[in-house]
């Protein structure tokens, strides 16, 4: 299953213990009008994660683009409610923030990187100050995907080497990232930046994009936590091989983490820091052929490989958290390749890695 990858690639309580971060959710703030905060509460996650579009918020350039009132903002509701549950459930809160309003990009898709990263580190910290109660600030959901973030490259050779086309894209990110951090600390030094937010394998593999990930002066961007999505085809074991090519593409599933941790430590020796590992987006879809994979495992599977990342993620001080995305499954499509990535299907149907998410 792991070569098919790559071919793709109840109300809290006083006596209920306060939710570990841990344990973190992908998950709408409510559905049909009811919170779904309870059911996160009763799952034991400690984060709620959430997502922010730059350019669904500010369609136009603001005149005062640091503050948070100018009219061009136009702030989600939904994200208001959200906090406001998650303080009702002591959950902390983690918002991904990306793609870029035409305006800032030179009229391209959203997914293109703003010409000037000042821009967006405006509007990190109107965002920050908008949402004071947000901990964590993730920039820019897998940046070494093309299709999220350009101006990438395709290293459609996976060799060792990185050309210079191929640093393009990662040295862009490097200036957001930096100039977000700066952006974020100048407003609440106590909140978490969380970077690099690579996957599996990617455009450019996440070895060669860390190497990559460098400022003007050679040194990485300022980043809190380093963010990987760790998707696999096999159940996680540090102890297994690396993916195939990895030692030469530079891969990591699931059971490669502690070879990235290596790489993340080994970038950011010169900033004295060994950043922990933000693992935002982690699911094994299940029953049936899908649009985003090309595997698909058992509902018994699922919990039983959800089971053993969560284990890892007890034991191994280096993960942060590890954050299931997402609670349900998505809706049924004309296709019939929707993802069932959730902890309950689609009629509301609990699956058995919901208990195994619960427990662990």
């Amino acid at each position: 299953m792991a070569l098919a990858l790559l071919a793709l690639l109840a109300v809290s309580t006083p006596a209920l213990a306060e939710p570990v971060r841990k344990k973190s959710m992908w998950g709408p703030a409510r559905v049909d009008g009811e919170s779904q905060f309870p059911i996160y509460d009763e799952l034991g996650a400690g984060i709620y994660q959430t997502s922010l579009a730059w350019n669904g918020v500010a369609e136009e350039r603001p005149a005062n683009p640091r503050d948070p009132a100018d009219p061009a903002y136009d702030w989600p509701r939904e994200l208001d409610f959200a906090l406001a549950e998650a303080e009702r459930y002591r959950m902390r809160v983690s918002v991904l923030v990306s793609y870029a309003p035409a305006w800032a990009n030179g009229g391209r898709t959203h997914n293109w990187a703003p010409r000037d990263p000042s821009d967006f580190a405006d509007f990190v910290a109107a965002a920050s100050l908008r949402y004071p109660g947000v901990e964590f600030w993730m920039i820019w959901g897998e940046p070494s995907r093309r299709s999220q973030f350009r101006p990438m490259a395709n290293d459609v050779k996976r060799t060792k080497r990185i050309t210079k086309a191929q640093r393009r894209g990662p040295r862009r990110y490097a200036l957001l990232l930096d100039a977000a951090y700066a952006a974020v600390k100048e407003v609440d030094r106590s909140d978490r930046v969380i970077g690099g937010n690579t996957f599996t394998t990617g455009d450019l593999s996440p070895l060669k994009f860390i190497k990559a990930m460098k400022l003007p002066n050679r040194k990485p961007p300022r980043l809190d936590l380093y963010g990987h999505n760790p998707f696999t085809g096999r159940k996680p074991a540090l102890r297994e091989r690396q993916l195939p090519d990895s030692r030469r593409g530079g891969f990591a599933d699931f059971s490669d983490l502690d070879t990235l941790a290596k790489w993340v430590d080994r970038a950011y020796r010169r900033r004295g820091k060994k950043p922990k590992l933000f693992l935002s987006e982690f699911f094994l879809p299940t029953d049936r052929p899908n649009h985003e994979f090309n595997f698909y495992v058992s509902r018994r599977t699922q919990a039983n490989w959800l089971r053993a990342a969560l284990k890892i993620t007890r034991r191994w001080r280096r993960i942060y958290t590890l954050g299931w995305f997402s609670l349900y499954d998505d809706p049924p499509n004309g296709a019939g390749d929707q993802v069932r990535r959730g902890l309950i299907d689609h009629k509301g149907r609990r699956k058995p890695a919901f208990f195994v998410y619960k427990r662990g």
